[in-house]
């Protein structure tokens, strides 16, 4: 019999990376963290995390496991909550959001939801995907607002197969600029009129995507400054510290004194989407507040 708790363990070792760290977080000793993995590799006959002077991976053996932890897991959250709502009548909803996103579907989507179900009691997380998408995995949230640029969704250790995509919209990226700069008439840019331009980023993911775009039309972005915030990369461009590339849905609240320009195909794109475990569309609360968002996002 594999020990649910040993499974817990496994898990935080693969999210952390090593015992130490996963000891932390779950408040065991290292040494005990060792000796659960120690006796779930015993039971299974298998090793689960292959041992270095740099930290743990996992085995073969290890991700087919912790894709059965999270599998567990997601089911006893499932299970607590139908409990609950025997007891209670209460319907429990978690949406986790990225904050743009956020902000621009859920003050639409939530009073539609929640005046057809009043009595789901909804909890909102904010984080990004490479944080809220392995939270859906474990069931500890019910759907995620996420995005993605051009790879596949960030969703950090483990098994991806179990997630499924619903596209909500497309958010292309302008070129965000002052009032007086020279392009700033322009009604598009090729990216590469933008060599000689120094940039303000929002989003180290865009830092990365700018760099790749950037690279296919033949020249090195010069980025003076980084932030974690789009408004706060707006304001420095206001400042006059360089051009800054922003998501259509990040271009409100506005900054004065500042020219958002479209950039010509193939643009940069950020493709807007929620997330949820396959088995969450049997859950009646999940597929409605799906719709919501849905029909949020074609009024937009």
């Amino acid at each position: 019999m594999i020990d649910v708790q040993r499974l817990r363990i496994l898990r935080a070792v693969a999210d952390h990376g090593s015992f130490s760290q996963a000891a932390t977080a779950l408040r065991l000793t290292p040494s005990a963290v060792s000796q659960h993995i120690a006796v779930l590799e015993r039971s299974l006959g298998a090793q689960v995390v292959a041992r270095s002077t740099r930290g743990v991976t996992l085995t073969q053996a290890g991700q087919i496991m912790v894709g059965a932890a999270e599998s567990v897991t997601a089911e006893l959250e499932q299970a607590r909550q139908q409990v609950e709502r025997l007891s209670t009548g209460r319907v429990q909803l978690t949406v986790a959001t990225f904050t743009s996103g956020g902000r621009h579907l859920l003050p639409g989507a939530l009073p539609q939801f929640m005046a057809a179900h009043p009595h789901t009691v909804i909890h909102v997380r904010e984080g990004e995907p490479e944080s809220t998408l392995p939270l859906v995995r474990q069931g500890a949230v019910d759907l995620a607002l996420a995005y993605r640029f051009d790879g596949p969704l960030p969703v950090g250790p483990g098994p991806s197969s179990r997630l499924q995509w619903t596209a909500l919209l497309e958010d292309p990226l302008h070129v965000v600029m002052p009032e007086g700069h020279r392009f700033a008439d322009r009604e598009s840019l090729d990216i590469a009129e933008l060599a000689a331009e120094p940039w303000v980023l929002g989003c180290l993911k865009t830092d990365a995507y700018l760099r790749r775009y950037a690279e296919r039309a033949g020249f090195a972005p010069d980025v003076r400054s980084t932030t974690t915030d789009y408004f706060f990369a707006r304001s420095l461009v206001a400042a006059g510290m360089g051009i800054s590339l922003v998501p259509s849905i990040a271009l409100v609240p506005t900054v004065p004194g500042l020219h958002a320009v479209p950039i010509e195909p193939p643009a940069p794109t950020r493709h807007i989407g929620v997330v949820t475990l396959d088995r969450a569309r049997d859950r009646p609360h999940v597929t409605a507040f799906i719709q919501a968002l849905r029909e949020q996002a074609t009024h937009q």
